[in-house]
């Protein structure tokens, strides 16, 4: 194994390239289990410790784990060049979202998706809710091609609407970013074109075991949250809790069905009840640790591949520019 360096602080999110075990080498996270460094090594020859969501702690040599973004990056495309990198942590100029009033042509003609996200789609609306709606865009090819470039994303706050264009899209999917996966599989779409309906009949090709770290990454940043927050103010916002065990029963669920189940219906009485605050955060948190452990259990039995087609994405994004190129295809 090639050498990995020690620059791994405190507070990193991780991987582990092994099964964890406890006492009388009982199994207790299957291999690439994600936590967090709490003890970096003092002296030459130490472990790093690292805790689990569940709480349990373990002593992992450095080529035990692996950064969880770097994990992630090594499954992405098996090439020469330049790799993918994630949307999520890109500073770019191009980057940052653009109001679609301040750009300066017709994005509703180039939209090939639209769908409803969201409580709405969830299956947890109540009658405050909001209608968020999220998309996809094609760029015309004289704007992708221009000194400018397309811009990768358009927000719309008034309309609580969000677009991509279709390569950030992708590229996103292919990281398997939970927000984005929902939206293929949102069972409330309002628009969809001919190369739409193409993207929606080969979205299982985004589906892999991915989901269950960059799922978990989510979920555990979004505790720490919850933990400041009784920390510093004695207090949980309950709705944070409320998607942190939404997140949980999806994840669990795709890796088991090899599709996103966006609706939560089955447990919309116990998750309003968390959001409402009715709950004590005790039995709230046994909850998300029993999730915890059944997206493990997930993990293990899932018919997923290890990594998403990256060939047939790249093949779907060349083919829609070609399109593009040649004419309007939407």
């Amino acid at each position: 194994m090639s050498h990995q360096p020690n620059n791994i602080f405190a507070g990193t999110q991780v991987v582990s390239l092994v099964e964890v075990r406890g006492t009388n080498d009982s199994l207790v996270h299957p291999r690439g289990a994600v936590g967090v460094v709490t003890r970096t090594p003092a002296v030459e020859g130490e472990k790093f410790l690292v805790r689990f969501p569940d709480g349990f702690e373990a002593a992992l040599a450095r080529d035990q784990l692996d950064v969880l973004k770097h994990f992630k990056d090594r499954l992405g495309p098996r090439t020469t060049g330049k790799s993918v990198s994630d949307p999520a942590s890109a500073n770019s100029d191009n980057g940052a979202p653009v109001e679609v009033a301040d750009h300066g042509f017709d994005l509703e003609s180039f939209i090939l998706y639209r769908c409803v996200v969201g409580s709405r789609a969830y299956g947890l609306d109540t009658d405050a809710s909001d209608t968020d709606r999220r998309g996809i865009y094609l760029a015309p090819a004289d704007l992708q091609w221009s000194l400018f470039g397309a811009p990768e994303q358009f927000e719309d706050n008034a309309a609580q609407s969000c677009y991509w264009e279709l390569q950030k899209f992708l590229t996103m999917a292919l990281k398997a970013n939970p927000n984005i996966l929902e939206c293929l599989y949102s069972p409330l779409v309002e628009k969809v074109t001919p190369l739409g309906a193409e993207l929606l009949a080969m979205r299982d090709v985004f589906l892999s075991q991915m989901i269950f770290q960059t799922f978990n990454g989510y979920a555990m940043s979004q505790f720490k949250k919850i933990e400041q927050d009784i920390r510093n103010h004695g207090e949980v916002r309950w709705k944070h809790a409320m998607h942190l065990l939404r997140l949980l029963l999806t994840g669990a669920a795709t890796l088991r069905e090899c599709r996103v189940p966006v609706r939560v219906e089955t447990h919309r009485d116990r998750l309003l009840a968390v959001k409402r605050g009715e709950l004590p955060w005790a039995e709230v948190d046994a909850w998300r640790k029993e999730l915890y452990h059944d997206f493990e259990r997930a993990l293990a039995e899932t018919k997923l591949p290890e990594r998403p087609d990256y060939e047939a994405a790249n093949r779907f994004l060349i083919k829609a520019r070609r399109d593009m190129a040649r004419s309007n295809p939407l």
